[in-house]
């Protein structure tokens, strides 16, 4: 019994820093390795006149590092008693008067003003935290953020790449996304069972021009079976009603407005949309599923019908016209999802 209490202290004692055990559960897996916290502030690219948005700082490690270099640096943590250790930790030094530290929750806090976001998170919000960044409404240069590995590497994977997904999709149309460097599990105190990455993230200034209702709408129904083709995809009986009833609603919305439709734009409020996805934005949501996950309903519509099967030819030529129709979405590129969704968009086809 004796024994297996000094196992037990020995273990905590190994969460231990500063006297405060770290929580798993929170995702506090604090990076001790001096040079590797050196070099990701290098490849931030700080200058002495920028304010660094740093999340979950933990003990200070990197916040110290950040301070080094740049004007002045507001961290967001959630953990009061991190709070405590890291205003302990740096009051009375010269830094104290440029460091903010709030204490909250990352994902219900209104970021405040940065010029660059350094942060190494918890992995449970890694999407909703990239998505919160890219809906931001002010300008910030980029943000350089520790990722659990498989995450990052859907983040900057390419059209054919096994983890190109949505969540690729979706974050390259609004940055610009590089991987920085691998980071080896043993690299933190306490280890994650998981590697990480450092990923650059830049957003595109200004947007494209699309609705992100729309878009997210179209890249949601593609990737439901990336390797199928989207002719497959959109002959299923359940995409084909959804479609119709959305053109059927829209052509009556033109009707009501004797055609005087106002033209969509990107814009801060559309960015809304993406706050309100954040919800949905899960890991799990972004996984590549298996091609047998579940059956396709091709062909024969509900009910047949002149005008069902009128409309499957109307999807079935857009899809045509943009030589669409035998391709992949594990395949396309950005430049090819804006034309096929402008393609539906002429043909007064709606996926929002």
């Amino acid at each position: 019994m004796a024994g297996g209490k000094i196992r037990k202290a020995r273990h905590q004692q190994q969460h231990l820093q500063g006297g405060i055990p770290f929580e798993k559960s929170k995702g506090q897996h604090i990076l001790k390795n001096p040079m590797l916290v050196e070099t990701i502030v290098q490849k931030a690219g700080i200058k002495p006149t920028d304010v660094v948005l740093e999340i979950g700082p933990g003990t200070g490690n990197l916040t110290k590092k950040l301070l080094e270099v740049s004007k002045s640096v507001v961290a967001i943590e959630l953990d009061p008693r991190m709070v405590l250790e890291l205003n302990r930790r740096f009051q009375g030094t010269p830094y104290s008067n440029r460091l903010k530290v709030i204490q909250g929750d990352i994902l219900k806090s209104e970021l405040p003003y940065f010029d660059i976001c350094v942060a190494n998170i918890p992995y449970q919000i890694s999407s909703p935290l990239t998505f919160k960044l890219l809906s931001h409404h002010s300008v910030f240069r980029c943000a350089v953020i520790m990722f659990q590995r498989e995450f990052a590497m859907r983040l900057v994977a390419n059209p054919g790449d096994n983890l190109y997904c949505r969540l690729s999709v979706n974050t390259q149309l609004l940055a610009r996304v590089s991987h920085l460097l691998k980071v080896g599990r043993n690299n933190f105190k306490p280890p994650p069972k998981v590697d990480s990455s450092v990923v650059r993230i830049e957003p595109r200034r200004p947007l494209p021009p699309v609705s992100f209702k729309e878009w997210d709408g179209l890249i949601r129904l593609c990737f439901n079976r990336k390797n199928k083709t989207l002719g497959s995809i959109f002959k299923q009986k359940s995409v084909l009603s959804l479609l119709e009833k959305n053109y059927k609603t829209m052509q009556a919305l033109q009707q009501a407005q004797n055609g005087q439709m106002e033209e969509e734009k990107a814009s801060t409020d559309d960015l809304a949309v993406l706050a309100d996805m954040i919800e949905d934005l899960s890991m799990d949501s972004y996984g590549v599923k298996d091609e047998d996950e579940m059956d396709v309903e091709e062909d024969d519509m509900m009910g047949g019908g002149s005008e069902k099967s009128d409309f499957k030819e109307m999807i079935m030529g857009i899809l045509k016209q943009g030589d669409f129709a035998e391709k992949r979405a594990s395949k396309l590129t950005q430049v090819d999802f804006l034309y096929l969704l402008s393609l539906f968009k002429k043909a007064g086809i709606h996926f929002a």
